[in-house]
């Protein structure tokens, strides 16, 4: 068992490795931003609508990655996949490294938003297809935990390091997952689906150790391969839409919380609650989300998946609606829609009020952060990694990937949009209401998958 369990988790070290390069690629903007708009360079200088795009730009990157990833998890299997997603992260930094204006930028960020969106849907499956039931919980939600630990790196080396050199470091995670998955197995479902049976019990050994049942546990899989092709027509087949329907949901729902632009907010908030140094704000916030993605990840064996989206909708449901009040209380007479930037609304309000409750903001913030990184953060992507059927599991997990990326590029850009339309206060109720519905969503639609094999999940799909 100890054999089996430190193969199996260099196998997921090396997979994970991928979300913490996108995790670089996520905080990387934060910190270069602020820096790239007083640049001396005026070809490189970004005004505030350019920093939008530089900040978002990413998100589109990763919309066409989920697709791309769809059509090579299945075609090309899940560990060249991975392997190939290490080469758009590094061209994409040395395109921005070597940025003479502003569309090089773009165009460096596309690369690695790029290779986030593959990232994004790859490593998750090969994680759940190589992980016994009993820890695939634990090992899946360090996905989301990497890509945490990775924003936190971005933020932190950021304080020091100048954008050119912050670069150069966000390029080193995916060289190194480069090296290291070259040594790892492809994963047995995938093998065996290819009819390459010696090969799969080879991936087997590797990854349960020399003691193991692999002729059992390779039936058990074979049992539920289908060979024959994915075609259009058999997504009228319940065992195979009604899973992709409930993964395209939990990616709208995970991104209407309004995550992105509660992280867009923080800063502004922590300066206007007298934290002078905005940049370890961000690296306070990044560090809470740390901490309560590795609380999830070490009980969502024991609580189970459902629990923990519901403690965390719950609490996400009550700080955006504390964060309404805040503002509600800040700006009381104030109709916000003649200007709706966000930096505006919060520096005209009145200093005494916004001095006097801005306790608020940081604790509905930290709450917030700690609420997402606890359920609606990890477990999505968990959960769209164990219920889709072998044969759609690319096709599937691609459409889940390119709903989750164009939400978060909807929710980051028209955020200034909202406040304008529905007021700071309405839009964070807006957010509040959405995360009461996904605690709603939870109770009817989501199943239970704590200790079953994938292919007793792929059985219930068929059943219901």
């Amino acid at each position: 068992l100890r054999v089996q369990n430190k193969k199996l988790y260099l196998a997921t070290f090396a997979a994970v490795l991928g979300p913490l390069s996108f995790g670089f690629v996520l905080g990387y903007s934060s910190p270069v931003i602020p820096e790239l708009r007083k640049i001396n360079d005026p070809k490189l200088r970004l005004d505030s609508n350019q920093a939008s795009w530089f900040g978002s730009v990413v998100t589109l990157g990763a919309a066409a990655g989920g697709i791309l990833g769809g059509y090579l998890v299945d075609k090309a299997g899940r560990k060249p996949s991975l392997m190939l997603c290490s080469i758009p992260y590094v061209f994409g930094y040395i395109v921005i490294i070597s940025a003479q204006n502003v569309w090089m930028l773009y165009f460096g960020r596309m690369l690695t938003g790029l290779a986030s969106g593959i990232t994004s849907l790859v490593v998750p499956m090969y994680i759940s297809e190589v992980s016994h039931p009993k820890v695939r919980g634990m090992l899946g939600s360090c996905v989301q935990l990497m890509v945490v630990t990775g924003i936190l790196g971005a933020y932190v080396a950021g304080i020091t390091l100048k954008w050119h050199w912050l670069a150069v470091l966000c390029a080193f995670p995916s060289c190194i997952m480069l090296l290291f998955m070259s040594f790892m197995p492809e994963t047995p479902r995938f093998l065996l689906n290819r009819h390459k049976r010696s090969e799969a019990i080879a991936s087997l050994r590797f990854l349960r150790g020399p003691h193991a049942d692999h002729e059992w546990e390779c039936r058990q899989i074979e049992a539920s391969v289908q060979e024959e092709g994915l075609n259009l027509s058999e997504f009228k087949n319940p065992s195979i839409y009604r899973p992709l329907l409930t993964g395209v949901a939990l990616m709208f729902f995970q991104q209407v919380t309004g995550i992105n632009a509660v992280m867009f907010y923080a800063e502004t908030i922590f300066e206007n609650a007298d934290f002078k140094d905005s940049r370890m704000a961000s690296v306070v916030v990044g560090s809470i989300q740390v901490c309560f993605t590795a609380v999830a990840a070490l009980i969502i064996d024991k609580t189970g998946r459902k629990v923990l989206l519901y403690i965390s909708g719950i609490i996400m449901a009550l700080s955006t609606a504390l964060f309404g009040l805040y503002f509600k209380m800040v700006l009381p007479n104030r109709n916000n829609s003649s200007n709706p930037d966000v930096l505006f609304t919060l520096n005209s309000a009145s200093p005494g009020t916004e001095s006097s409750i801005s306790w608020l903001a940081v604790v509905s913030l930290g709450l917030f952060v700690a609420g997402f990184a606890l359920g609606w953060g990890p477990v999505p992507w968990l959960v769209i990694s164990e219920i889709f059927p072998l044969k759609a599991r690319g096709v599937s997990s691609g459409a889940c990937v390119l709903t989750n990326w164009v939400m978060a590029f909807l929710v980051t850009k028209e955020f200034n949009d909202f406040i304008g339309f529905l007021t700071s206060y309405g839009t964070f109720w807006l957010f509040s209401a959405f995360c009461c519905l996904n605690v709603t969503f939870t109770a009817f639609y989501i199943p239970e998958t704590k200790g079953q094999t994938l292919e007793q999940i792929e059985a219930y799909y068929r059943r219901s």
